[in-house]
């Protein structure tokens, strides 16, 4: 159970590092056309921290049925990363470089990492795999909207 614990927190700090290290620019943000079906900011903050708790519950899962990873199949461990690292770098991409096609293409390879993240999941727990669904759900949302903000901006160059 400690070591459940240890990667749940693990894992749930390095998800949120980008927020951290790249904040939402509401100034920016605020300025982009965005369909009217967007959700409100505020939502975002709370959807990716629940998300955050599933993804750190589903790896601290997998990570003690497969003996501290040394059991799982290495195309798991690098689904997870590729997934990890793009899920990073949106904030980056959104926030910092202000590339709303690139923001697009990015949501897009978490979704898609994400439905193998699940598939590769479902060998060591088919809870730990179900926990990604909602994931799964949102990134796919996050990337039709990702697309919809790109289609309605892009003609406007924003220097924010």
């Amino acid at each position: 159970m400690f070591s459940f614990i240890v990667v749940f927190l693990i894992t749930y700090a390095l998800f949120s590092i980008s927020g951290v290290l790249f904040p939402t620019d509401l100034t920016y943000y605020n300025t982009l056309k965005k369909p009217s079906w967007n959700p409100p900011a505020k939502l975002f903050g709370i959807a990716w921290g629940i998300l955050y708790a599933l993804i750190s519950a589903s790896v601290a899962i997998v990570y003690t049925k497969t003996d501290g990873f040394q059991e799982a199949a290495a195309s798991y461990v690098l689904i997870l990363l590729i997934n990890y690292l793009a899920n990073q770098a949106f904030t980056f991409i959104e926030f910092k470089l202000k590339d709303r096609r690139l923001a697009f293409l990015d949501t897009a390879i978490v979704a898609i990492t994400t439905f193998f993240l699940i598939n590769a999941t479902i060998p060591y727990s088919k809870l730990a795999a179900w926990l990604l669904v909602p994931y799964l759900l949102w990134s796919c949302f996050a990337t039709v909207l990702a697309w919809s903000i790109y289609q309605l901006n892009k003609e406007a160059k924003h220097s924010v």
